[in-house]
């Protein structure tokens, strides 16, 4: 049975959610990541691109060659919400999926075409979730994940494109060798170093010339240059961790700075565990150094979402894991090892007035955002979202970039 693999991605994902918010911000360049000096481009919209802004770039240089740009912090539950919807979409009209990342999935359609025709089913779930969301999002459609990743990438923007079975070498021919996965920047320059800079000729090599150059990955960039490759779908499951990291603008070694972001990323997570029903039972804690060596250490706890169990847990591993009084680049908080649940109340410990606490604060969070109402512990640490997962290359509730 022919194969029909499907993969979808959100069009300028960050950008299309804050256009839903902001409809001012429609055909307007935009930029989404941190806005200090060392932050990152996360998200870029198509109009900064003439200007030679790409994801990945540092905000200092993008801001200086697009000074028109709209700059935007971003908003990680947002863009998380609006992820979820789309993964709902795709879980209800598709058996077996798989969610790449926030913005990115591949679907197995194969045995369709038997019954409705997989380009016209993949095309009718493409308009659901348009109509249903609001959001861009462009489809390729092969006999494989990696052509159709590919093909998904030349029907951009907010568009869709199939290659039928038997054509994948005639399509990826022209185009150039950036346009196959895991070509990165290191291998890119290799390669036209000796030469090389569209697939055709690539496909015109015999593989044990690019083995010899690029070790084991000139075989799988070889089969991928035909067209031929064909990694498994690994199918959709709930995430198992959450995490939230921050970098800081300048190295510091301020504890009451440190101790206060620590307390309100972990009042986060605490938060978003309650919000999807889920329990957690490891913390761990980690620090980057301004040396850029980096540290974790974690503790398994009962069961629980509180904040009056996870943050002093939080805290205490801070306390252990600090030792060398160099200045600190970033530190993170993680929740893992997640179940699907509703917090338990500790018979000895809990309170009726505690409990109220929570249901009343995470009532206004739910309504009025989730920096609607903080603890007091947790005001100093204003801008704790910004280096949230789609800002540090992790998948989410978060977001998180990349699969759990």
């Amino acid at each position: 049975m022919n194969k029909n693999i499907l993969h979808m991605d959100l069009d300028t994902f960050f950008v299309s959610c804050e256009r839903l918010i902001d409809s001012r911000l429609q055909k307007r360049p935009i930029l989404v990541g941190g806005t200090g000096d060392r932050g990152v481009v996360s998200a870029c919209s198509y109009e900064t691109r003439k200007f030679g802004v790409h994801s990945g770039m540092s905000m200092k240089v993008a801001r200086r060659l697009c000074p028109e740009a709209v700059v935007i912090r971003g908003n990680a539950s947002v863009y998380s919400k609006y992820s979820h919807q789309v993964t709902d979409i795709i879980k209800e009209k598709v058996p077996v999926f798989e969610k790449a990342s926030i913005d990115e999935f591949y679907a197995d359609l194969t045995g369709m075409d038997h019954f409705f025709g997989s380009y016209k089913y993949a095309s009718e779930l493409r308009t659901s979730i348009i109509k249903e969301t609001g959001l861009p999002i462009s489809f390729g459609l092969s006999a494989n994940k990696i052509v159709s990743k590919v093909a998904t990438g030349e029907a951009k923007p907010n568009n869709k494109l199939r290659i039928d079975q038997g054509f994948e070498k005639a399509f990826l021919a022209p185009l150039s060798i950036k346009k196959i996965p895991s070509v990165g920047n290191k291998t890119y320059q290799i390669l036209r170093n000796l030469g090389i800079d569209k697939i055709s000729v690539i496909q015109q090599m015999p593989v044990e010339m690019l083995t010899s150059v690029l070790g084991v990955n000139g075989r799988t960039i070889w089969k991928r240059a035909l067209g031929i490759d064909n990694p498994p779908l690994i199918p959709f499951h709930e995430r198992k961790s959450i995490s939230m990291e921050r970098t800081f603008w300048k190295d510091t070694i301020d504890m009451h700075k440190l101790r206060t972001t620590i307390f309100a990323m972990a009042e986060s997570l605490a938060y978003q565990l309650r919000k999807g029903n889920k329990l957690a039972a490891c913390v761990s804690v980690k620090i980057r150094y301004s040396d850029f060596n980096t540290y974790s250490k974690q503790i398994q706890i009962p069961y629980s979402s509180a904040d009056h169990v996870i943050i002093p847990r939080v805290l205490e591993l801070f306390e252990k894991l600090y030792q060398r009084r160099l200045l600190i680049r970033l530190v993170g908080v993680k929740l893992s090892n997640l179940v699907t649940g509703n917090y338990q109340i500790n018979l000895f410990d809990d309170t009726e007035e505690m409990l109220s606490l929570y249901n009343a604060m995470d009532k206004i969070k739910n309504r009025y955002g989730e920096h609607s109402i903080q603890k007091a512990s947790a005001l100093g640490a204003k801008t704790i979202g910004g280096t949230q997962n789609p800002f540090n290359g992790e998948p989410p509730i978060v977001l998180a970039h990349r699969r759990q």
